[in-house]
C-alpha cells in the first residue's frame, strides 16, 4: 500500500482527524460528495469501535494498486486481544458501507482493511500520487489537538532515536573497554619479559661492558617501565568500566603516608624540589596501592609540566569531616577548557600532544579512584602560572 496519512487512535478526538483526513483523501482523489462520505463514514465507525476497546489502535490511508489502477484503502491495526460481539454496531455497519471488508492477524496484531475500487477516469499515475501525498505533508494541522499531536510524536521520534544512538554508543563502548583488557593482557607478557631480560644483562654486564652499551640497557629499562605503566593504566581503565576494579581497605595514618611517597617521589623526580606542609594528622579507610597511584600521578604531572629546579608543594588540612590534600606546580598552567575536561578519558590538551607523552589516562583513573573512596577531585590552574590539583578523603578518625 502507498501510505497517504497516518493517524495513532487513542481518544476520541482522533474521531475528528479520522474523518476529516479520510474525506480529505477522498476529495483530493477526485471521488464524488457521495463516496466520500460513506468512505469516511466507515473509517470513522471502525475507528470509534478500536477506541472503545484499546487506546494503541493505528489507522492508514493509501493507495492499493491492482491489475488496472488503484483501490482507496483503510487499514485500521490494533492489539491482538481484542475481539469484536453483536454490540460493537459500528464494526457491523462499517462492512456495509464499503464494497471490500477484509479482517485478519498479523506480526501479532489485528487489522481491518476496507477498500473501494477508484474509477480509470480518475487517470491516477505515480506523478499525480506523489502530487496528493506531499499536499498532506505540508498541510497545516486540522485542530490545535493535531499540531499537539504531531509536535509529541516528533519529539518521540528524536527521543528514540537519541536512545538508539546512546545503546549503540554504549555497544562500542564495551567493545572498546574488551579490546583493550584483551590487548593489554597480551602486551604485558612480553614486556614484563623484555624488563626481566634487560635487568638480567644489565647484572651480568656490569663489568663487561662499555659506557656506551649500559647506556643502552638503561635507555631499554626506562623505556620498558613507561610501558609497563601504560599498560596498565589501560587494564585499570577497562576494569573501571565493567566495574571488576577491585579496592583493598585498611586504615592508613595519612601523614605518614604522605611523607612516604613525598620522599620515594624525590628520588625518583630529582630535577624538582618537593615541599611538604601536613596540617592536624588524621586515618583514611583507604586502598593503599591505589593512593599512591593517586599521589604518583599528581607528583609525576606536576614534575612532568614545569620547569626543572622549580617547586612543586604538597599540603593537607582537614575539613568538614574531610581531609584535602593539594599539590601545587609553578608549570606551564592550563586554560579554562582544558580544566573543563582535565578528567575526562583520554583527554589531552592540543599544547602538549607534541611535546609530552602520555595517553590521558593518569587523570581520569585518578579521579575515578578518589570518588570510589568517597571524595573528590579538581585543579585550579592559570596559564603561565602554574597548576594546584585538589583531593578529598573522608576522615576515618583523627589522629591522637
Amino acid at each position: 500500500m502507498i501510505d497517504i496519512v497516518a493517524i495513532s487512535l487513542e481518544n476520541e478526538m482522533d474521531l475528528v482527524l479520522a474523518h476529516k483526513r479520510s474525506m480529505k483523501v477522498a476529495e483530493k482523489l477526485g471521488l464524488t460528495i457521495a463516496t466520500q462520505t460513506t468512505f469516511a463514514t466507515a473509517v470513522s465507525e471502525i475507528a470509534r469501535t478500536v477506541i472503545e476497546h484499546t487506546n494503541n489502535g493505528n489507522l492508514k490511508l493509501g493507495l492499493e494498486p491492482k491489475t488496472h489502477g488503484y483501490n482507496l484503502t483503510a487499514y485500521v491495526s490494533f492489539e491482538r486481544d481484542v475481539s469484536f460481539t453483536n454490540a460493537d454496531e459500528g464494526y457491523y455497519y462499517a462492512q456495509k458501507l464499503v464494497p471490500q471488508f477484509d479482517t485478519g492477524e498479523t506480526d501479532g496484531l489485528k487489522f481491518i482493511e476496507m477498500k473501494i475500487g477508484l474509477p480509470r477516469s480518475l487517470n491516477l499515475d505515480s506523478n499525480k500520487i506523489t502530487v496528493i501525498k506531499d499536499s498532506f505533508l505540508n498541510e497545516p494541522p486540522i485542530n490545535a489537538y493535531e499540531e499537539i499531536k504531531k509536535r509529541n510524536v516528533s519529539l518521540t521520534k528524536k527521543a528514540e532515536e537519541h536512545e538508539e544512538e546512546i545503546r549503540r554508543s554504549r555497544i562500542i563502548d564495551e567493545q572498546k573497554t574488551e579490546f583493550i583488557s584483551i590487548a593489554s593482557h597480551e602486551i604485558k607478557t612480553p614486556i614484563t619479559i623484555i624488563k626481566a631480560y634487560t635487568q638480567m644483562v644489565k647484572k651480568v654486564s656490569v663489568d663487561h661492558c662499555s659506557a656506551h652499551v649500559k647506556g643502552i640497557l638503561e635507555k631499554v629499562d626506562e623505556q620498558s617501565s613507561k610501558l609497563v605503566t601504560l599498560v596498565q593504566q589501560l587494564l585499570d581503565v577497562s576494569k573501571m568500566e565493567n566495574g571488576s576494579l577491585l579496592y583493598s581497605l585498611e586504615v592508613i595514618e595519612l601523614n605518614s603516608f604522605i611523607t612516604e611517597m613525598v620522599n620515594m617521589m624525590g628520588n625518583i623526580l630529582p630535577h624538582n624540589a618537593l615541599t611538604l606542609n601536613l596540617g592536624q594528622n588524621a586515618f583514611v579507610n583507604a586502598d593503599r596501592l591505589r593512593l599512591e597511584q593517586v599521589f604518583s600521578n599528581l607528583l609525576g604531572n606536576a614534575a612532568k609540566y614545569s620547569k626543572p629546579e622549580t617547586v612543586v608543594s604538597v599540603e593537607s588540612a582537614i575539613t568538614d569531616g574531610f581531609v584535602q590534600i593539594s599539590i601545587a606546580d609553578q608549570g606551564m598552567g592550563m586554560s579554562s577548557n582544558s580544566i573543563k575536561s582535565i578528567f575526562n578519558k583520554f583527554y589531552r590538551d592540543h599544547g602538549v600532544l607534541k611535546t609530552h607523552s602520555g595517553l590521558g589516562m593518569g587523570l581520569y583513573i585518578s579521579s575515578k579512584i578518589i570518588a570510589e573512596h568517597g571524595g573528590k577531585i579538581w585543579v585550579d590552574s592559570a596559564e603561565g602560572v602554574g597548576s594546584k590539583f585538589h583531593f578529598t578523603i573522608p576522615v576515618y578518625k583523627l589522629a591522637d
